[in-house]
Order: C-alpha cells, then structure tokens, then sequence
C-alpha cells in the first residue's frame, strides 16, 4: 500500500511514522519529503501507484486558496483512493464555551479560507480531521516555560480543546485502516481546559514557579494569541470514538504532559527551566 502526503510537518511526519510501521510506502512532498510539490507531472505519476492521499498542507495566507487542490485538482479529481485532510476546529469559530461536535456550524469564526479549504475536501470524498490545539514531543508547554515565554492570562471561562500529536496518528490511522464513511472527525482530547491549566502543570511537573497572572493588555500579545483567545469552544470526540474506534491515549493534557517529560528525562533533557 502506498501513501502520499502532501506537507511532512510536525504531524504528518508522526502519521507517516506510524504508516510506515503498518507496513505502507509513503511518499510525501515537504522540506523533508522525497517529492518536489511544484513538479506536477511528476506528482501526477506518483498519484497514479498510490492508495491513499492526506494533505496537512494549510489554506494560503494571502489568496485564500487551498495549495493542493489548486495545484494538483486534476490529478486528484482522477484519483480514487483513500483521501485525507488535516483540517482545524477553528472552523467552528467561538462557541462561547459551549461543546460543539461536527454538525455544529462552520465558517462564523475568523478561519474562514480554512473553512473552505475543509468544504472543498469533504466534497471531494475526504476524511477530515477537525484538530484542536497539537501539542507533543517539543511542541508542549515545557518548552516554553524553559524559555521563560509562559503567560498566564486572566480570562474567567476561557477554555480550549487539544490533542496529543500520537493520537492524531493513531485516529488518522484508524480511518485509512478500516472501512468508515468519508466525514468530518475531531479527534480531541476529553477535558477542555484553560491555557492556564496548562501552563500551571507544566510549572508543577518541573519544579518552576508559574509566571504571573496577566490581563490580555499586560501579556502584550500578538495579534495572532489575541486571536487564539477570541474563541471559547469545547470540542467533542463522540463520533471518531463511535465510527473510528479511536479513544485517546492521552485523554486529558495531564497525561499527555506527564508521558512527554517522561520520555525527555530518559533522553537526559533538563528538568527545569
């Protein structure tokens, strides 16, 4: 079985990992891929001997557009695999708290050309994969408590879902290896939590003190985090759960932190900042 994926980030490359163990040929286009993504006939030839197809490439910035589907639309329009997207649940927009699942609405929030890039995929037959916050293995909030970039804001309320880039593989596999419907599937953790929560577990987990609790005009933020705070939802994993047979290892960021400091100390990282 041959996979192509389109992006090799951070967590298609934790995908890949876990294709390759179960036996599958990937191909993938990125700075640490084998294929050239400008190369259309090239890319075309490699769709022709592949069974499967997941894009994690993101929306552009400035027209708006989906890269992968406005580049290579008509390799993929005569592609008849398996095809997957790594799509945001920032396509909900804000719920002002309240639990959303994939019938809730989308395209209200501020991720609008990532709302129609998700469209765009689920009308080609895709599997779309709705992802919370990602974090893992050098990318949690370890990190940036060691390098003292941690905040604390004071926002009563303000929750967020988030995944461990495992389980991300471990749902996007669950689809690509058994025979379930085409669809939107939010693969999130159990138990939304504020950033805060966070950030003081991580301080916990490593002897270090919590930064202080800010206002949003005090922390100073870029727009960017400004917008990551605009947005108050929780998200709900019932269907991946049901159609995927897929239940988090990591159900909460308790666990999830705890396995990612486990690992570094055998790796003989530091254990505080």
């Amino acid at each position: 079985m041959h996979l192509v994926i389109f992006g090799l980030g951070y967590t298609a490359k934790r995908i890949a990992a876990h294709a390759r163990e179960a036996g599958w040929d990937v191909t993938a286009t990125g700075r640490d891929g084998t294929l050239d993504f400008a190369d259309t006939a090239r890319v075309a030839d490699v769709l022709d001997t592949a069974d499967a197809v997941l894009s994690s490439v993101p929306p552009d910035r400035d027209g708006g557009g989906d890269p992968v589907l406005d580049t290579h639309g008509a390799a993929l329009a005569r592609f008849g695999g398996w095809r997957g997207y790594l799509s945001s649940t920032g396509v909900y927009g804000d719920a002002g708290g309240a639990w959303v699942d994939e019938s809730a609405p989308t395209g209200t929030g501020r991720r609008g050309a990532r709302s129609a890039a998700d469209a765009a995929w689920l009308s080609r037959g895709a599997h779309v994969f709705r992802l919370p916050g990602i974090y893992g293995p050098g990318r949690s909030a370890f990190d940036k408590v060691r390098a003292g970039t941690a905040h604390r804001i004071a926002m009563p309320g303000q929750v967020f879902s988030r995944v461990h880039v495992e389980d991300i593989a471990r749902g996007v596999m669950a689809a690509l290896s058994h025979d379930v419907p085409p669809g939107a599937y939010n693969l999130s953790d159990t138990m939304p939590a504020s950033h805060n929560e966070v950030t003081e577990e991580a301080c916990r987990l490593l002897n270090a003190e919590p930064p202080p609790l800010q206002t949003m005009e005090e922390a100073d933020l870029s727009p960017m985090a400004r917008g990551f705070y605009a947005e108050n939802r929780r998200v709900a994993n019932v269907k991946a759960k049901r159609v995927l047979g897929w239940y988090p290892r990591y159900p909460t960021f308790r666990e999830g932190l705890a396995a990612i400091l486990e690992a570094e100390r055998g790796e003989g990282a530091p254990a505080s900042p």
